[in-house]
């Protein structure tokens, strides 16, 4: 899972960006997003069918999303810039007897990785993106997800109160305006993402979007 959500932590910066101090300090000791488990949203796609093919995971974090596709038979990669949490995926994949494959990357470089997915799973990275980086990322994704292959995204809700540090709460709008040029915009609705520090977790956004 993708390292962004920093409320008490609101000057690191997430492990899938370049921007410094670096992703490790995110992963010092477990970060409230890391929850041990795929989030429900996910997991419900997944028991679902929705997850097919080849499945890339965004800012992966420990693994938890490329692990459970992995144990459905998929081809399973997951990217992120920390090595601590590539190093605990890798560690949860033996432990579990499961196969993927975990890159450290750069997720606004995703196009120079020269492949091609069927389904792209972002949990917490989109959101933390604005601008430049805003487009590269939404253009690296139009790059490795193959024409009528899926992007399954959970992001903060402008409905989460508090700060949230780097992160930026996004309207329906936002999203939808972020994916004109070739997405069909399939869903966009109100979810959740799961924390260890809140029951109720975190007010966001369920996306489902189709690479045309």
């Amino acid at each position: 899972m993708a390292g962004s959500l920093r409320n008490p932590h609101p000057h690191h910066h997430h492990p899938g960006s370049a921007e410094p101090p670096g992703p490790e300090d995110l992963y010092a000791s477990p970060p409230l997003w890391d929850i041990g488990r795929p989030q429900p949203a996910f997991l419900a796609l997944a028991e679902a069918g929705a997850i097919e093919g080849r499945v890339l995971d965004a800012g992966c974090g420990t693994g938890e999303h490329v692990l459970m596709c992995a144990g459905l038979g998929l081809d399973a990669t997951g990217v992120d810039l920390a090595t601590r949490a590539l190093r605990a995926a890798e560690e949860k994949a033996r432990e579990r007897g499961r196969t993927a494959r975990f890159l450290q990357w750069d997720a606004l470089k995703l196009a120079d990785l020269r492949e091609t997915f069927d389904t792209v799973l972002d949990c917490g990275l989109f959101h933390i993106f604005d601008g430049v980086d805003r487009a590269a990322y939404v253009n690296g994704l139009r790059a490795v997800l193959r024409a009528g292959g899926r992007y399954f995204m959970l992001c903060f809700s402008d409905g989460q109160p508090g700060e949230w540090g780097r992160v930026h709460k996004l309207g329906r709008d936002e999203i939808e305006g972020s994916f004109t040029e070739g997405w069909h915009i399939d869903s966009v609705e109100p979810g959740t993402i799961d924390i260890t520090t809140d029951p109720d977790g975190i007010r966001a956004w369920f996306v489902a979007l189709t690479r045309i």
